[in-house]
C-alpha cells in the first residue's frame, strides 16, 4: 500500500480530491433535505473505496496490462460485495425502518451503485490519458531532438573532408593562397563547431557564416568562374536553424566543378519580407553528361530536407530544378521572431 501511494503525484490527489468534492455536493443535494447527513457520507465512502480499489489496483494490475477477463472478473466480484454490503450492512444500518426492511434486487441496487462510481473510475481514466498523452509529446519531442542532432552531426565530417582534400591538394603545390584558405576554414569551423549548438542562431550571424563559407570555397575556384553573393533586408531579430542554406551552397560549388574546368557560375540571393519570410535563392552553373546526377542524391541534401520537415512542417517550400545548363534552388522559410 505504501509502494502504491509513493506512485501517485501529489497533482493527482489534488485532482481527486476536488473531483471527489464536485461528486458529493452533487450526490447529497436534495431539495427537500439540504442538509447533509452521517448516512449520505457512509454511503459516499464505500463509493469512494469501490472506485478506488478499481482505479489503483485493477486499472493498472488488469486493464493497462491487457487482461480484460481478469479485469471482468474482479470488477464483478467487486459489485458482488458492493451489494451485500449496502444490502445487508448500510442500509439496515441507517434505514431499518424503511429501506433495510427488506433486500433489493441485485440489478436495481447496481443501478444506483455503479452510475457514480463509473463517473469516478472515468476521471481517474481521463487523468491516465492526459498524462500518457504527455509522456508520448515528450517522447516525440526527444526524438526529434536526437534526430535532429544526429542529423547536425552529419554535416561537420562531411563538410571537413570535402575541405581538408582541397586544403592537402594546394599545400602539396605550395600554393599562396594556403593560408588564406586556412584561414577562412578556421572562421567557418569556429561557428560551426562553437556558435552554433543551438536549434536555433540569429539570422545575421547565419549569413555571415555563409559569406564566409563562399568565400572559403571561391579561394578554390580561382580564375574559373563568377560568384555572386548578395544578402539584402537582413533583420537582426530573427532566428534560423544553422547550417541549413550552407547544404545547398556546398551543392552549388560540388555540382560546379565536378561538371566544368571553367564558365562556373554561381548565383546567391538571400533577402527578407517584412513578413518574416526568408527567400534564398542559389543557382550554379553544370555540364550535362557529368557526375551531378550523383551529387544531388549525397548526404547533405537528403540531411536537409530531414531538417526542413522536423523544424519547419508546413512553414518552408523547397522547389530545386534544373534546366538549361542550370541547378535552381529556391527556397522559402517562415522564420520566427527571436523574442
Amino acid at each position: 500500500m505504501k509502494r502504491l501511494f509513493r506512485n501517485v503525484e501529489i497533482k493527482e490527489w489534488k485532482f481527486q480530491a476536488i473531483v471527489l468534492v464536485v461528486l458529493f455536493f452533487i450526490y447529497s443535494f436534495d431539495k427537500n433535505n439540504p442538509s447533509i447527513g452521517w448516512d449520505k457520507l457512509v454511503f459516499f465512502i464505500h463509493y469512494v473505496l469501490l472506485a478506488f480499489i478499481i482505479n489503483y489496483i485493477f486499472l493498472p494490475r488488469f486493464f493497462y496490462k491487457k487482461k480484460y477477463l481478469y479485469l471482468f472478473l474482479a470488477v464483478t466480484v467487486l459489485f458482488v460485495y458492493a451489494y451485500f454490503m449496502e444490502e445487508y450492512v448500510l442500509e439496515k444500518l441507517f434505514y431499518r425502518d424503511h429501506r433495510g426492511r427488506k433486500i433489493s434486487n441485485f440489478f436495481f441496487t447496481l443501478l444506483g451503485i455503479a452510475p457514480l462510481v463509473i463517473t469516478m473510475v472515468s476521471f481517474k481514466f481521463a487523468w491516465d490519458a492526459s498524462k500518457k498523452q504527455n509522456q508520448v509529446e515528450q517522447l516525440e519531442s526527444s526524438v526529434k531532438e536526437s534526430e535532429l542532432r544526429f542529423l547536425k552531426s552529419q554535416i561537420n565530417p562531411h563538410f571537413l573532408f570535402n575541405n581538408l582534400n582541397n586544403l592537402y591538394s594546394y599545400a602539396i603545390d605550395n600554393s599562396p593562397k594556403t593560408p588564406s584558405i586556412i584561414l577562412e576554414l578556421s572562421s567557418v569551423l569556429r561557428y560551426m563547431l562553437y556558435d552554433c549548438k543551438e536549434n536555433f542562431v540569429p539570422l545575421a550571424k547565419e549569413v555571415e557564416h555563409l559569406k564566409h563559407f563562399t568565400a572559403l570555397n571561391e579561394l578554390q575556384i580561382e580564375d574559373r568562374g563568377i560568384i555572386n553573393f548578395n544578402a539584402v533586408a537582413i533583420p537582426n531579430n530573427l532566428v534560423i536553424a544553422p547550417l541549413i542554406l550552407m547544404v545547398f551552397i556546398e551543392n552549388a560549388f560540388k555540382h560546379s566543378t565536378a561538371s566544368q574546368s571553367d564558365g562556373i557560375a554561381i548565383d546567391i540571393s538571400i533577402d527578407v519580407t517584412k513578413n518574416g519570410i526568408l527567400n534564398f535563392k542559389c543557382n550554379n552553373s553544370f555540364l550535362p553528361n557529368s557526375n551531378n546526377q550523383s551529387l544531388s542524391k549525397g548526404i547533405g541534401l537528403e540531411n536537409v530536407k530531414k531538417r526542413l520537415q522536423i523544424l519547419y512542417p508546413e512553414k518552408h517550400n523547397l522547389s530545386i530544378t534544373d534546366s538549361n545548363n542550370s541547378y535552381n534552388v529556391n527556397l522559402t522559410l517562415h522564420l520566427e521572431n527571436s523574442n
